[in-house]
């Protein structure tokens, strides 16, 4: 039986999702999910995830959301090895904590930062800005001479944190002072399975988001 996932390409966190499942090996049937037509809001999706969030996984009637959960879900019920989430705790904990890294400090800021301006059209808050520099430089000081964000593994750790950053530089978001970010950046894009394939591409996605919702609205001119 597939397993089902419910997604949006452009989307950081289901570009999570779709780089572990490269990662592990494991094949998921592609659900397309429009959320500018409200297809999260049917009574069918809200029957699968009555908080009708996207990414959504359906694996033969185990549903689970919440993009880092299904990374860890993956990697545990299907991984060949525990190289992508050790079963030691203290190294597992250092995934989990660069997971949690990401989605409260890098991911939220540039959420916070961007997506009113994007989604709302609203002025960029300079105070919001300082917030993505202070997380680059956590982020740059937690790498230090590391090759990946943990140690010298790849883990899903990173593949959290690349399609967070690879975002922030589709966003024209200069990095370019964190020297220990943009070693770990191109170190991950050249080694993550599948990189341009679930995370590349999909990126592209966002930008012709973006690009829509920056057109003017049509008008209609009267035949009078």
């Amino acid at each position: 039986m597939p397993i089902d996932f419910y997604y949006v390409p452009g989307s950081a966190p289901c570009r999570n999702v779709l780089l572990t499942a490269k990662a592990v090996g494991v094949k998921l049937n592609l659900k397309y999910t429009d959320l500018l037509k409200g297809e999260h809001l049917t009574r069918e999706f809200i029957k699968i995830n009555p908080q009708h969030t996207i990414p959504t996984l359906d694996d033969n009637g185990f549903v689970l959301w919440e993009s880092r959960a299904i990374m860890t879900y993956l990697q545990q019920q299907y991984g060949k090895n525990d190289s992508l989430y050790p079963k030691d705790p203290k190294r597992r904990a250092l995934v989990d904590q660069r997971l949690y890294f990401d989605n409260g400090t890098l991911y939220a800021s540039l959420a916070d930062y961007y997506y009113p301006v994007i989604f709302r059209n609203e002025s960029y808050d300079p105070a919001k800005l300082e917030k993505v520099h202070d997380a680059f430089k956590y982020f740059d000081l937690f790498i230090g001479d590391n090759d990946y964000s943990t140690g010298n593994t790849l883990t899903l750790a990173d593949l959290s944190l690349v399609s967070t950053v690879s975002t922030f530089e589709l966003l024209k978001y200069d990095f370019s002072p964190y020297k220990n970010v943009c070693r770990w950046f191109a170190k991950v894009k050249a080694t993550a399975p599948g990189y341009e394939e679930a995370n590349g591409k999909p990126l592209l996605a966002f930008q012709d988001m973006i690009d829509t919702l920056k057109k003017p609205p049509t008008t209609v001119k009267s035949a009078l």
